[in-house]
């Protein structure tokens, strides 16, 4: 594949061309990974106790169910968020991926994966002694986003 970087001075906004002899499953990737990193980040309000905290989406490790509630951990804390998971998974970028029922993680944080063939698999997070399980259904999803991670950074 070859990859071309135009530089047009008088465009009111930049645009990009996708040529190919047909769509197939990476010109999709593509043109979904190009739609979600021009696409605003969502506006999320993190609480705790009395007070509304605004800090962007890549310091959030996962939010996670606890009951009737829905907390975004970041590496040294828990807020308050005042969304649903299935409302999360259709804002959130694409870096940030269904792990369980109860948990959505963002994969551009994970340090480590370890795989446990009889039950779910243990995540670990840079910079954190937090850590989430993935149920078996999930772990496909969460390594194909992984592995797109892996091609990004390259």
């Amino acid at each position: 594949m070859k990859c071309i970087i135009e530089i047009v001075e008088s465009l009111a906004e930049d645009e990009v061309v996708i040529r190919c002899r047909a769509v197939n499953d990476a010109v999709r990737n593509i043109q979904q990974t190009v739609s979600q990193l021009s696409a605003p980040a969502p506006d999320i309000t993190f609480f705790k106790e009395d007070r509304e905290f605004y800090f962007p989406l890549d310091e959030v490790l996962f939010f996670e169910t606890e009951g009737e509630h829905i907390y975004a951990h970041t590496a040294s804390d828990a807020f308050l968020v005042k969304y649903r998971l299935y409302e999360l998974e259709e804002i959130l970028p694409r870096s940030f991926v269904r792990a369980a029922k109860s948990a959505i993680i963002n994969t551009a944080k994970v340090y480590s994966v370890t795989r446990n063939l009889t039950a779910a698999n243990l995540v670990n997070f840079r910079g954190s002694h937090k850590h989430v399980y993935v149920s078996r259904g999930y772990y496909g999803l969460l390594r194909q986003r992984l592995s797109e991670r892996s091609n990004y950074e390259a």
